[in-house]
């Protein structure tokens, strides 16, 4: 029988594939450590039911303690368990040689102490437990652990002599604050009112902090010893000083008067504070002074409190910018309401110590005027004059006048002088100034004092210092043109305007010019002043000139005999002056001067010179003009409005043409294809040429 042939094996491939779900090596040891796989099963209990096997197991075991020491003699914790096996065991001399052994081999170990005393309590051994604490306290004098069991341990025994002796000697390495306090607790225990204040004397002392002065102040006022309370603040006060005072005692001790019903003296203790102590110290003292004068204080003293406080912003500012005068000024004015003069000019010194840190005059206008305020605080409210004198003279040897100065400064000393009766003093320091940095306002201040005094010669001499200094200012020539006119002296004031228009360069001629002629027409030099006006034109050409000599030739005949002449004269120059602007070709200044001249003829109402005029008046058109930059570079166009003078087209008929040729050639374009309608006619043409916006209005009828 032929068996059925088997088909060979074929390994499988394991599948080498990373797991779809992995696992990694903290989720191992989570698992392992939740199932306890590691964890052996205690050993069985062992019952002795004989001593010679309670010897044996005693052997076994304190083998196996030795065996530990002697490979480890450093590990702590298996001296601990040998002592604490052999107490178990009742083998109380045993253990006490394990404890004397572990110290020898370290005894700088707290726990070893500690253990070894709390082993001798625990078996009622008080003699053995002192000796060790008194060779622990020995050794060990800085651990106060040690201090704390020692009398803890004395005042269970009910040893109050022996825990105030060691409390004793513990105070005598001064110790921590707590320390202290404890030793006050323990005698506050037993009613020792007056060895808690001898310890607090010491402690006070020996941590000379002020919370710890506060809490001995509370100690006595919470025994009732009111007046030692008081003391005591007082003492912390002397104690530390100004220099190392916080707010904190203040606070404390006015807060004892006010529960004492002393607001008096709680008000004077913030005062007293308030003064002594730096201001950036002083935060919370101003909130409890407040506090207290809104419960017991009147409006004076609340008032009393807010300037407090105001000045211990200001001095915050002050102190963080010392520059910032402003903040000076609000202090000052601060101060100075209060009336204290030693206070005020305190402040001023201080204020104005802080001088401007760079030599520009933008940075010394506000500092000058703390110098002003202060000279008219000594000079009207101190009354002191010689004080005054030296702050002047001490701020003006201060200013830097070869760059610049004040003139305002200047000016307030020399009035000064002249309010004390110091005339040469007053005209010394003008001078003085005028030499050192000449200015427009000495010069002119200078003058209006001599002014008042009458002395004109001296004005004279100043006015000639003063053009020799500014020979362009035109205000100058014009006030001692003035002076000499008030003086009658006419033609020296006629002789100085013609020195002041013959000025290459003045400031402002217009004014000037006006001034001279005003003058010359108050005096009834009309010709003179027309000749004026020929002279101004030679050298100007401006619209406003010719409009004004227009209006001098009518002002000056209205009420003569031919009034018709001056309307002739003043036609005339309008005349001229529209020729010249034609000449120059200023469009706009024509336009203004056609406006004019029109106003002129309406007033005089005169109907056929106002059509003339009308008939002058342009059109206004909008044109493109080409934009070039200063680099010669086209940046496009722009619409700008032109003017168009009938004179000018008249002059240039080619203009009318070419527009009438545009217009047919834009009117041929737009004609329909069929040709159906009619031709417009030549004057429909002539309209439609012709549309610009034109000035000009129509006819007046005659």
């Amino acid at each position: 029988m032929d068996r059925p042939q088997k088909m060979p094996k074929v390994a499988k491939v394991k599948n080498k594939a990373p797991a779809e779900v992995q696992i990694t090596a903290e989720q191992l040891l989570r698992e392992a450590k939740e199932r306890d796989l590691e964890i052996l099963p205690p050993p069985p209990k062992q019952k002795i039911s004989d001593p010679a096997e309670l010897a044996d197991y005693q052997q076994r075991k304190r083998k196996t303690f030795e065996d530990n020491l002697r490979k480890n003699r450093m590990v702590v914790s298996h001296w601990i368990k040998y002592a604490q096996w052999e107490e178990q065991q009742q083998e109380i001399h045993r253990a006490r040689s394990i404890w004397e052994r572990a110290l020898d081999n370290e005894h700088r170990n707290v726990t070893l102490w500690l253990k070894y005393a709390e082993m001798e309590m625990k078996n009622k051994q008080v003699n053995h437990a002192r000796n060790l604490w008194d060779r622990a306290v020995t050794i060990m004098p800085r651990v106060n652990q040690f201090w704390y069991k020692y009398t803890y341990m004395e005042e269970m025994l009910e040893n109050v002599a022996g825990a105030r002796q060691v409390f004793e000697r513990w105070m005598e390495w001064q110790p921590e604050e707590q320390a202290w306090q404890t030793y006050v607790n323990f005698e506050l225990r037993y009613k020792e009112i007056d060895r808690a204040r001898e310890i607090y004397e010491r402690f006070v002392y020996v941590h000379p902090d002020v919370k710890n002065w506060i809490k001995f102040a509370r100690f006595e006022e919470t025994h009732g010893f009111i007046h030692g309370a008081r003391r005591v603040f007082e003492r912390a006060v002397e104690f530390f000083g100004d220099d190392y005072i916080e707010e904190r005692l203040f606070i404390a001790f006015a807060r004892f008067e006010e529960g004492q019903k002393e607001h008096d003296r709680a008000r004077t203790i913030y005062k007293y504070a308030l003064d002594h102590l730096p201001k950036d110290r002083t935060p919370d003292l101003f909130k409890a002074y407040t506090i207290h004068e809104k419960k017991y204080g009147d409006r004076a003293g609340i008032e009393d409190v807010i300037v407090s406080k105001r000045k211990h912003q200001y001095e915050q500012e002050v102190a963080a910018n010392p520059t910032n005068y402003d903040a000076w000024f609000d202090y000052l004015r601060l101060i100075e309401s209060e009336g204290d003069r030693d206070q005020i000019r305190e402040t001023y010194e201080r204020a104005i110590a802080n001088v401007p840190p760079a030599n520009e005059k933008n940075y010394w206008r506000r500092y000058i005027y703390m110098w002003i305020n202060y000279a008219l605080y000594e000079e009207l409210e101190a009354e002191d004059v010689e004080r005054t004198r030296q702050i002047y003279k001490t701020c003006l040897e201060l200013l830097p006048h070869k760059q610049f100065t004040f003139s305002k400064l200047w000016l307030l000393y020399a009035q000064f002088e002249l309010r004390c009766k110091q005339l040469q003093a007053a005209r010394k320091a003008l001078g003085m100034a005028i030499g050192m940095c000449p200015r427009d306002k000495l010069f002119r201040g200078y003058i209006d004092l001599e002014i008042q005094l009458r002395e004109f010669e001296r004005c004279r001499l100043l006015y000639e210092k003063f053009l020799e200094f500014g020979p362009e200012n035109c205000v100058t020539w014009m006030k001692f043109a003035e002076l000499e006119n008030l003086l009658g002296d006419t033609e020296r004031a006629r002789a100085i305007y013609e020195l002041a228009v013959q000025q290459v360069r003045l400031d402002m001629p217009e004014l000037l010019w006006k001034a001279y002629i005003d003058f010359e027409v108050a005096l009834g030099e009309t010709e003179l002043a027309r000749q004026l006006y020929e002279r101004l034109l030679e050298r100007t050409q401006h619209v406003k000139v010719w409009m004004s000599f227009a209006k001098f030739e009518m002002s000056i005949s209205h009420g003569g005999d031919d009034p018709e002449l001056s309307a002739k004269l003043a036609r005339r120059i309008y005349e001229r002056a529209n020729e010249m602007m034609r000449q120059l070709g200023d469009k706009e200044s024509r336009v203004v001067l056609l406006e004019a001249w029109r106003d002129f003829e309406r007033d005089i109402n005169d109907t056929h010179a106002l059509q003339k005029v009308l008939d002058k008046m342009p059109r206004r058109i909008k044109r493109r003009q080409k934009i070039v930059s200063e680099d010669g570079v086209e940046e496009g166009w722009e619409e700008i409005f032109d003017y168009i003078f009938p004179e000018d087209e008249m002059a240039r008929p080619n203009l009318k043409l070419l527009a009438a040729a545009k217009m047919w050639k834009k009117k041929k374009d737009n004609e329909p294809e069929n040709g159906d309608e009619q031709e417009p006619s030549g004057k429909q043409q002539t309209a439609d040429t012709v549309q610009s916006t034109s000035l000009q209005p129509p006819p007046i009828p005659t």
